[in-house]
């Protein structure tokens, strides 16, 4: 007698199969719900990163002789600006070079600082060089920047910073610096329009 035909067993799923799905599908939400609130935070507190500039600068001395020695004293003012109305603002690891051409003259650095909400704060610095002894293409190049009354110098550097905007968290930023300032011999201020949001 021909034995009758019985279909597929169902299997069950495990129970640890459906317990994983639902940390899944919560895990999912969670996400979701977290986006929702990082993305309705930005949107109500606009958070700027804040930025550094060059506001002035200017060569006091310069003292170049027939040994190739050059020494130079340039005053530079630097501003850091925090311009979040809802955060206050924290600048760390400040450094910046001054070279001509490549050759570095003298650093300029600062101890870490906050700057309160909507504020900023200037830096005055005066930058004594040390003689410093060049290759006669270089001593050319002074040469003929004293005959045309403009040196130009390369002031190099960056910043960290860093600041709390609400529900968004800390948000930190590296802050570059990278301007030309070319700086007349007699002495005149100049107020260069360089800043770490030039590019």
């Amino acid at each position: 007698m021909p034995k009758p035909v019985q279909g597929p067993r169902l299997r069950r799923t495990s129970p640890i199969i459906w317990l994983g799905a639902i940390i899944c599908a919560i895990l999912a939400v969670a996400v979701f719900i977290a986006g929702l609130v990082v993305f309705v935070g930005y949107l109500v507190i606009r958070p700027k990163v804040p930025q550094i500039s060059v506001t002035t600068a200017k060569l006091d001395t310069i003292y170049f002789d027939e040994t190739s020695l050059l020494t130079v004293q340039v005053t530079i003012v630097i501003k850091a600006e925090n311009d979040n109305a809802k955060a206050h603002a924290s600048f760390y690891g400040t450094n910046f070079a001054l070279s001509f051409h490549g050759v570095k003259m003298a650093y300029l650095v600062a101890e870490p600082f906050d700057i309160s909400k909507n504020s900023s704060k200037e830096f005055n610095y005066v930058v004594q060089s040390s003689p410093i002894p060049l290759e006669p293409e270089y001593a050319e190049i002074v040469n003929r920047s004293l005959r045309e009354n403009v040196i130009t110098f390369e002031l190099k550097g960056n910043t960290k910073t860093r600041w709390r905007v609400g529900l968004l968290g800390s948000i930190k930023f590296w802050l570059h610096l990278n301007c030309q300032l070319h700086l007349p011999v007699n002495r005149t201020q100049i107020f260069p329009h360089c800043s770490s949001r030039s590019k």
